[in-house]
């Protein structure tokens, strides 16, 4: 899955950091992770202290969002309604496929998952049409000192190819460290 917790660090454990308005070294330690509880309970989200697709479309942080097997939660199941497959919220095999054939569909490269690039395609993610929203979900100028590790479950270059937040040498998501910590 594609979340932030305690114990990892990198370029969208800064960004979020920044959005929850505290100190912002890119380390998600114990002051993050009571704050994003915070963050959670004062919107009606599950106060687990993780920040995934749920929090980050509650918090505006739309270009970290990157739906793929493992994750769970309302932005699947509102993908998966849109996709026109049972919408459980977890996205399993099923849901890899339809978001297969529907990159297919939509000129992506179709690699099962989707983040900025794919979801601005659908209806239902109105907020991220904006094309800044996909630009935003690559590295920036000032996040490039932020070493990376590739994804956990994400393995060669034809995985990574096609959407945005999802390629490791352009996106913010290749700027994480401590997966297996």
């Amino acid at each position: 899955m594609s979340i932030l917790k305690r114990g990892l660090k990198g370029a969208p454990v800064k960004r979020l950091q920044e959005k929850l308005g505290i100190g912002a070294d890119g380390d998600f330690g114990p002051g993050t992770q009571k704050a994003v509880k915070e963050f959670q309970k004062a919107n009606g989200l599950a106060v687990d202290g993780i920040a995934g697709p749920d929090t980050f479309t509650a918090m505006g942080l739309h270009e970290l969002v990157l739906l793929r097997v493992g994750s769970r939660g309302d932005a699947v199941k509102k993908m998966q309604q849109e996709l026109g497959i049972d919408a459980d919220g977890q996205f399993g095999s099923g849901t890899k496929k339809a978001v297969m054939e529907f990159q297919k569909a939509n000129g992506l490269v179709a690699d099962g998952m989707a983040g900025p690039a794919t979801l601005s395609k659908m209806k239902s993610f109105a907020a991220t049409h904006d094309a800044s929203i996909v630009k935003k979900a690559g590295i920036q100028p000032d996040e490039e000192h932020f070493g990376g590790e590739p994804l956990p479950e994400i393995k060669g270059s034809e995985a990574v190819k096609g959407d945005a937040a999802a390629a490791p040498e352009k996106s913010l998501w290749g700027k994480v460290t401590g997966w297996f910590s």
